[in-house]
């Protein structure tokens, strides 16, 4: 009974009597029916009222009226195949068809918005959290002129750092010069970043440096590169001052690569962390950073990273061992793994051995050992393995537009499981496994982990530390238990909001951390340990 009354708790659109119907026996209601649940829900929402809903951002009573944005644009038949996912059976029963499509509308709405905070972590190794904090706090004061904008150490998560988003900013005047980008350029800058020279599309006819300039993002893409004007679906970003001429932009150079215009008037203020303290600071989203903490790698193993990556998560790992044991990385491309290496040597971190291999290729089928540590590897080679799969990341925020094929988007399932796969083989008896994606599908979530649980019975799912996401989703046959044991992410759960300078004075903290727990990008976590194959 208290397993379902959280399940639903931790819906913010919940409706009682629908939740006290779907836990009603079949006999009609009774001593175990809708009345037990119900009381216990009404104990739990007295309980957990206060941290609901943070006092700091207004919420949104109708779909898209706060939104900045219009809802991510998907091709229709990819649309509805992750709508078939959460309004599946189980979901509806549960919550009836029209709160299942009301959630997934507001989910496609929630990704083409930026998360509330920047997530940072610190590089332990090097530094202490404070003295990172310090600096970094000095370094906004310069970037946003004086603007006291608060850094929030994670209570749980103590080497990340949050810093909150200012906006949407509505009063911005838009320019008559204008520049247009493609939508990663955007994306980019809707999350700090200034505008490179490569992301440039188009730029009105007398353009010159120094020039104030209003910046939009191509959305779909239908901007020509070069064009003088531009009259297709755009998006607003804000203002920027131009370091280049439209002739020198598109001068055809290879060599332009720098900055070609210098944000100043973003309509979402993020601090820009180009260069800035890249010894001690990693940027990196608030879930991803949750991922190393979950695995608890410890001084002394042997851990793998199968698809590492640009090595974010891999360097937390080595991080979090003190630099003590060994660090394998792989990835099949290899100028991530040169980045992967660049990133090691940056953060000073000895542990890491990277390797451009194919994750699926590194079980050694013979049993000859190989004396130099290289893939392919013996199989019970690793006392810990993270599988940050590769995936159709529909999870990623912001995002306004994606144009992938149903085919393009549905060709992860088998891949991961295929990974997986070797990573149990990989796997010691008693080793951990965390597999974790960055979107928001049944299929690449949890329809992975009930195959797994099935495929390959002497694993079990674990419960996680820290348990900052929600509990996995409705649809693949897990139990409820079992859904407890997973984190998904899923910015869904709160609404939009307008975040200024003066609402953060008179925040508290915790209402801050509760905002950066949930509205982040779409993610998920599962962690199995193996026992003995039998």
């Amino acid at each position: 009974m208290p397993e379902k009354a959280w399940m639903y708790l931790r819906n913010p659109e919940f409706n009682l009597e629908r939740a006290a119907r779907f836990s009603r026996p079949s006999g009609g209601p009774g001593a175990c029916g809708w009345l037990p649940i119900a009381k216990t829900l009404s104990l739990l929402i007295r309980k957990e009222k206060s941290h609901r809903f943070p006092t700091f951002f207004l919420e949104d009573k109708t779909i898209g009226k706060m939104s900045m944005f219009p809802k991510i644009s998907l091709r229709h038949e990819v649309e509805k195949y992750l709508k078939e996912g959460f309004v599946n059976k189980e979901v509806v029963s549960a919550f009836g068809k029209q709160e299942a499509e009301r959630k997934f509308e507001t989910l496609l709405n929630r990704l083409s918005h930026p998360p509330s905070f920047t997530t940072v972590r610190v590089n332990t190794h090097l530094a202490s959290v404070q003295h990172v904090k310090d600096l970094l706090f000095d370094e906004l004061q310069k970037q946003f002129n004086g603007l006291n904008v608060p850094i929030l150490q994670h209570p749980d998560l103590q080497d990340v750092l949050l810093i909150p988003v200012i906006g949407p900013r509505k009063n911005i005047k838009k320019q008559h010069c204008e520049a247009i980008v493609g939508a990663q350029c955007g994306n980019a800058v809707l999350r700090g970043a200034h505008v490179y020279v490569p992301g440039i599309v188009s730029a009105s006819k007398f353009m010159k440096a120094g020039d104030v300039i209003s910046v939009y993002s191509d959305i779909k893409g239908k901007c020509k590169k070069g064009a003088k004007e531009f009259d297709g679906t755009k998006v607003f970003l804000g203002n920027g001052i131009s370091e280049l001429s439209r002739k020198e932009i598109f001068s055809g150079l290879p060599e332009l690569r720098g900055i070609g215009i210098r944000m100043t008037e973003p309509i979402y203020l993020s601090p820009s962390f180009d260069n800035v303290l890249p010894s001690y600071l990693f940027l990196q989203n608030l879930p991803s950073a949750v991922v190393a903490h979950v695995l608890d790698p410890q001084p002394g193993e042997k851990i793998l990273d199968l698809c590492a990556a640009p090595g974010g998560k891999t360097t937390h790992i080595a991080a979090l061992m003190h630099d003590q044991g060994e660090v394998i990385a792989l990835d099949k491309i290899s100028n991530k793994v040169e980045k992967i290496k660049q990133n090691a040597l940056l953060l000073g971190l000895n542990s890491i051995k990277a390797f451009c291999f194919d994750g699926t290729k590194a079980l050694k089928l013979d049993m000859v050992k190989d004396a130099e540590g290289k893939p392919p590897f013996l199989p019970e080679s690793f006392d810990r393995i993270l599988l940050d799969a590769p995936c159709s990341g529909m999870g990623q925020r912001p995002n306004m537009a994606c144009s992938w094929t149903l085919k393009e988007v549905t060709s992860y399932q088998p891949l991961q499981r295929k990974l997986f796969t070797v990573a149990v083989e990989l796997l010691k008896p008693g080793g951990v496994l965390v597999y974790s994606t960055c979107t928001i599908s049944l299929a690449e979530n949890e329809e992975q982990v009930s195959w797994a649980l099935r495929t390959f019975p002497y694993l079990q799912l674990q419960p996680q530390e820290p348990q900052i996401g929600g509990e996995g989703m409705l649809g693949a046959g897990l139990s409820l238990e079992q859904l407890k044991q997973l984190q998904r992410f899923d910015p869904s759960v709160v609404p939009l909001r307008d975040t200024d300078i003066d609402a953060l004075r008179d925040a508290r903290i915790e209402d801050m951390i509760w905002l950066a727990n949930k509205d982040c990008i779409g993610f998920f976590i599962a962690k199995f340990i193996k026992g003995k194959n039998t």
